[in-house]
């Protein structure tokens, strides 16, 4: 039910993010997810990947730093308040986002949500005990 996600310190200039993109997809990994929170002197990529191990292997490789971190997906319906019951669930439970980044599923009218919490075990028990869907590694690797 964990998520590897990839994490990637980029220094803010021109040409940095093409770089890991251009390692990825010369190596056939492909990006699942994506999400980029800078500041004037750097910025964090984070990605969710096809193949995470080897993605973290190749760009280590070319001297990125990189971090591989486990996170949660989760399947809500993509409508008005879906969000907001997943969030609500957190909170009754006591359980902090540190961030989150959402992406369209495909073809079901769903939505996919990655979180990263401080108590990633406690969120899935907590999530599939009120019927919420929470994806493996897998299947979203394999979107």
């Amino acid at each position: 039910m964990k998520i590897k996600q990839i994490s990637v310190f980029l220094e803010n200039k021109s040409g940095r993010l093409a770089a890991v993109t251009r390692l990825l997809a010369g190596h056939g990994i492909n990006i699942r997810a994506l999400s980029i929170a800078d500041t004037s002197d750097f910025g964090i990529l984070r990605l969710i990947v096809d193949d995470p191990d080897r993605a973290y292997t190749e760009l280590k490789g070319a001297g990125f730093t990189v971090s591989l971190t486990e996170v949660l997906g989760v399947e809500m319906p993509d409508r008005p308040g879906g969000l907001s019951n997943i969030l609500s669930i957190l909170e009754e439970n006591g359980i902090n986002i540190e961030y989150l980044y959402a992406f369209i599923g495909r073809g079901d009218n769903g939505a996919l949500v990655i979180f990263r919490v401080e108590e990633l075990d406690a969120a899935i028990d907590v999530l599939q005990a009120r019927g919420i869907t929470v994806l493996d590694g897998e299947k979203i690797y394999r979107l």
